[in-house]
């Protein structure tokens, strides 16, 4: 028995997560439109009839963009606090508006779903794991630090989304304007690749199966960069960058169990990012 994940876009320019089993499916944030989601799903061999609900994380354009028009067509119910859904504007059926509190489990059919308290500069944010199976995945993104209360649902889980936002150096020699720079780094922003390296050393359970690094930015970080940190380190853990411009492959993530790992050569890692420069 398994979960299936996917990420259908991970980035500042979108975020939406798919979790299910073979029946039933949620979807952690819906930064897409209706068009794209629907797009990415059937590239995945996916219907959106699967998915039963779809919870909110906080108001922030990237993560809410679609769901308006994904919830009426569909009339799928929206998980989302009154704080994020007051925030966010959003027009939605009043008969499709399921409120939670932190802490709160929430049963879609065979899937449990928690949600918890977070740093992040949004008026009430949340994450989420979800569970079935006798599997637990996270979606840990727009988090500003690492309390307790991730700590604790991050060593819980069999399969993460993981933010890994930032390098410090190219956040502080880049681009950005500083009163922009002290918001990402300022403990209600995102998660650097450092801190989120930290969380996976120290607190990763024995089960984790898939690290899927999430939410990067693309001016001040590198997917080569991050996830070659992660893959010197990663042991059995399978590592992959959560693209923001494509979806992920649908992973299936069973309980003690950990996929082959392809070791890539220092050689073909120097390939690869000669590879890229030509695009």
């Amino acid at each position: 028995m398994s979960l299936r994940i996917a990420s259908l876009n991970s980035g500042s320019n979108g975020n939406s997560y798919y979790i299910g089993n073979e029946t039933e499916a949620v979807l952690v944030d819906a930064g897409l439109s209706c068009r794209e989601t629907e797009k990415r799903l059937a590239g995945l061999n996916l219907s959106p009839t699967l998915i039963r609900a779809v919870f909110i994380s906080h108001e922030h354009t990237d993560h809410i963009k679609g769901v308006e028009v994904l919830a009426k067509k569909y009339q799928l119910p929206v998980y989302i606090t009154p704080r994020t859904l007051a925030s966010g504007r959003l027009n939605l059926a009043s008969s499709l508006v399921r409120h939670f509190e932190s802490d709160e489990v929430i049963a879609i059919g065979d899937l449990a779903i928690t949600a918890f308290g977070k740093f992040h500069d949004a008026s009430d944010p949340h994450s989420f794991t979800v569970s079935g199976n006798g599997v637990t995945i996270g979606v840990f993104t727009d988090i500003g630090d690492c309390c307790e209360r991730v700590v604790h649902h991050f060593s819980r889980c069999d399969a993460v989304f993981l933010e890994a936002n930032y390098d410090d150096d190219m956040l502080e020699k880049g681009r950005y304007p500083w009163p922009l720079k002290n918001r990402i780094r300022g403990g209600k922003g995102h998660l650097s690749n450092a801190k989120a390296l930290e969380l996976f050393l120290n607190h990763r359970s024995e089960s984790l199966s898939h690290l899927l690094l999430s939410h990067l930015s693309r001016d001040n970080n590198s997917p080569e960069l991050v996830e070659e940190l992660f893959d010197n380190v990663a042991g059995s853990t399978f590592v992959k960058v959560a693209s923001r411009d494509e979806a992920s492959p649908l992973f299936h993530v069973v309980a003690g169990q950990f996929p082959e790992k392809t070791i890539r050569q220092p050689q073909q890692r120097a390939a690869e990012k000669t590879q890229l420069k030509l695009f």
